[in-house]
C-alpha cells in the first residue's frame, strides 16, 4: 500500500533506527559505561595528583595508576564491543533494503511508473550504502559525544555550581543552531541529491544507447547535457556547502565558547582558591573530553545530512503503491477463462482524455484475437488491463462471471502467458530466464517448448547448454533467440490465455510465421490476444477487434 501521509526524513530516520532499538540501546549503555569510565579517569588523575603532591611513594598511588590504566583498557573493549554491534546494524540495514526493493519492485502499480524510469528508482538502493556508514557512524560519535557533553559537565558541576549555568547556557545554544538552519540544509541536501541522480541517470542513458553517441556530434551532445546537469548539481552542492559553512562558523564559535569559558571559569576558581590543582588538572582533562565530543558533532553534522537524504530517496520508492494482493495459495487451476466485459473506460493519472471509452465485448477460452488500431487508440492499455497489470478504473471485467476485481491476482497470474513491448531476459541462465526455477515445470514441458519455438539450434550451439548464462537484454544473444525465449517463458506452463505485444517483430518472417501457425493451431486451446505489425497474425486469428481512439469500431 502507498503511504499516503508521506513522512519528513528525519521521522523515517527514527523509524529505520526503531527497526533495530535493540541494538540501538546496547550501543548507548555501552556508551553512558565509557562515557562514565572516560570521565572517571580524571578523577583517578586528580588523586594521583594530590599524592604526588605529598612527595611520597605509597600503595595507594601504584593501586591508582594500575585502575586507570585498566579503566583505559576497558573503554578499548567497550568501543570495540560498540562497533561490533554497529557492524550488525549495517548488514540488518543492507539486507533490509535490499529485500524491500526486490519485493516492491514486482507488486507496484504499472500506473505509478507513468513518469518514472524503473531503472534509475532501482538506483536508490545505493542509497542504502550510505544510510548503513551514516547510521553506524551517527550512533556511534553523537551517542558518545552528547553522553561526553552532559556527562562531563554535570562531573564539572561537582566542582562548583558555576559550571551547571555554564552547561545550561551551552545547551541552549547549540539547540538554536541546528532549530534554526536544519530545515534550509536538509532542502539544498535534497536538491543536491537529485542532481546528483539526474547526471548518473544521463549517464546510464549514454551507457544504454552507446551506438548512439559514436559520432562527434552526438558525444559531444552527450557532454553538453553532462555539463548542463553538472552545473545545476554544482549550484545545490554550493548552496548546501554554504548552510554547512554556517552551521560549522556557529558550531567553531561554540566551541571558542566552551574552550574560552571552562578555562576563564576554572583559572579564576584556582585563584579564588576554590579549587586545587588537582582538581584544576582534573578540570581540563574534562573540558578537552567534552572539546573533543562538539568536534564529533560539528564533523558529523554534513554526515547526518547524507543520512536523511538517502532515507529520503529510498523512502520515495518505498511510498511508492503496491497492489494489494492476497496471500493465498495457489490450490485452483481454472479450465478455461472467459471474459466478459462490461463499459470499460481508463483514464492515466494527470490526463483528461481517456485511453479506452466504455468498451464492452465477450471474450471466451480458446478465441484467437488480433488487436488492431493506430498508434494511441488503446491497444496496449486494452491488453494491459485484460492481463491484470493496469487496475479496473471504470467498468467492469468479469471472468467466468466473477468480478475482476475480487480475484486472486496471483491465481489468475499463473494462469496467463505474458509479453509486453520491451520485455527482455535477465542476466542468468536460459533455464532460468524460462522457467523461474519453477519446480512445477516438468522436463517433458521444457522439451516441448524449446521445440515448439525453435530453440533447439541456437541451445546446441551453446558450451553450457540451457545452463549457459545470459546477460542483460541477451547481449550475446540475437534479437530472435531473445524473442523465442520470452515466448518460451510465456507458454511452457502452458496458459489458459496468451497475451502477446510485437513478440515476433525481430525475427525473421518465415521462422515468425512458422511459430506463430503453431500458437495458433486448434492443438493449442489457450485464448491468444494480440498486437503485432506482422499481417499473417491478422490472417490466421479467429476475431480481429479494431480500436479507435479508445473506442471499439469493429469486432468481425
Amino acid at each position: 500500500m502507498k503511504n499516503n501521509n508521506s513522512e519528513s526524513p528525519l521521522k523515517r530516520f527514527i523509524n529505520l533506527l526503531k527497526l533495530d532499538k535493540k541494538d540501538i540501546y546496547q550501543v548507548l549503555f555501552y556508551s553512558i559505561f565509557s562515557g562514565v569510565v572516560s570521565l572517571s579517569l580524571p578523577l583517578g588523575i586528580q588523586a594521583i595528583i594530590n599524592l604526588i603532591q605529598g612527595g611520597l611513594v605509597s600503595v595507594s598511588w601504584i593501586i591508582l595508576v594500575f585502575v586507570v590504566i585498566i579503566g583505559i583498557t576497558f573503554n578499548g573493549i567497550l568501543k570495540l564491543m560498540q562497533l561490533r554491534i554497529t557492524e550488525t546494524i549495517q548488514q540488518k540495514i543492507f539486507i533490509r533494503s535490499s529485500f524491500e526493493f526486490t519485493y516492491r519492485f514486482p507488486k507496484i502499480k504499472y500506473t505509478e511508473f507513468n513518469n518514472q524510469y524503473p531503472p534509475e528508482l532501482a538506483n536508490r538502493f545505493f542509497d542504502t550504502l550510505t544510510v548503513q556508514k551514516s547510521v553506524a557512524k551517527l550512533v556511534l560519535d553523537y551517542s558518545e559525544s552528547l553522553l561526553q557533553i552532559i556527562f562531563g559537565l554535570l562531573l564539572l558541576s561537582i566542582y562548583h555550581p558555576l559550571f551547571i549555568l555554564f552547561g545550561l547556557l551551552l545547551f541552549i545554544v547549540l539547540y538554536l543552531i541546528f532549530k534554526f538552519s536544519f530545515e534550509i540544509g536538509l532542502k539544498t541536501s535534497l536538491k543536491e541529491s537529485k542532481y546528483k541522480y539526474k547526471v548518473a541517470h544521463w549517464i546510464q542513458e549514454i551507457a544504454r544507447n552507446y551506438f548512439g553517441f559514436k559520432s562527434k556530434h552526438e558525444a559531444e551532445f552527450a557532454l553538453y547535457k553532462n555539463d548542463k546537469l553538472v552545473n545545476e548539481y554544482l549550484n545545490y552542492r554550493e548552496s548546501h556547502f554554504a548552510v554547512i559553512k554556517k552551521q560549522f562558523m556557529q558550531l567553531i564559535g561554540f566551541k571558542v565558547l566552551i574552550s574560552a569559558g571552562l578555562l576563564f571559569i576554572g583559572g579564576f576558581l584556582v585563584i579564588k582558591q576554590e579549587l586545587n590543582i588537582g582538581q584544576f588538572v582534573a578540570a581540563e582533562i574534562i573540558i578537552l573530553l567534552v572539546i573533543n565530543s562538539v568536534e564529533k558533532i560539528i564533523i558529523g553534522i554534513e554526515t547526518f545530512y547524507d543520512c536523511l537524504t538517502s532515507v529520503e530517496k529510498i523512502g520515495q520508492v518505498v511510498d511508492m503503491e503496491i497492489e494489494e494482493v492476497a496471500e493465498l495459495p495457489l490450490t485452483y487451476c481454472y479450465n478455461k477463462i472467459n471474459f466478459d466485459i462490461e463499459n470499460l473506460s481508463h483514464t492515466y493519472p494527470g490526463e483528461n482524455k481517456k485511453t479506452l471509452n466504455n468498451i464492452s465485448l465477450k471474450i471466451q477460452q480458446g478465441d484467437k484475437i488480433f488487436l488492431e488500431g493506430n498508434n494511441g487508440s488503446g491497444k496496449s492499455t486494452f491488453l494491459r488491463i485484460l492481463a491484470g497489470l493496469i487496475e479496473v478504473k471504470s467498468g467492469n471485467i468479469y471472468l467466468n462471471d466473477e468480478n475482476y476485481k475480487k480475484l486472486n491476482i496471483n491465481q489468475f497470474r499463473s494462469q496467463i502467458g505474458l509479453i509486453t513491448a520491451g520485455q527482455t531476459t535477465f542476466e542468468g541462465t536460459i533455464l532460468e530466464n524460462i522457467t523461474f526455477n519453477n519446480p512445477n515445470v516438468t522436463n517433458e514441458n521444457l522439451k516441448w517448448v524449446i521445440e515448439k519455438v525453435k530453440l533447439q539450434e541456437e541451445i546446441k550451439k551453446m558450451p553450457n547448454g540451457l545452463d549457459e548464462i545470459i546477460y542483460t537484454d541477451g547481449k550475446q544473444l540475437s534479437a530472435s533467440s531473445m524473442q523465442k525465449i520470452l515466448l518460451a517463458r510465456a507458454i511452457v506452463n502452458k496458459p489458459n490465455v496468451l497475451f502477446l505485444e510485437d513478440p515476433f517483430d525481430k525475427m525473421d518472417t518465415d521462422k515468425a510465421n512458422e511459430i506463430i501457425d503453431f500458437i495458433l493451431s486448434k492443438e493449442n486451446n489457450w485464448t491468444v490476444i494480440v498486437i503485432s505489425k506482422n499481417d499473417y497474425w491478422k490472417q490466421k486469428c479467429s476475431r480481429i477487434l479494431t480500436l479507435e481512439k479508445g473506442k471499439l469500431i469493429s469486432d468481425q
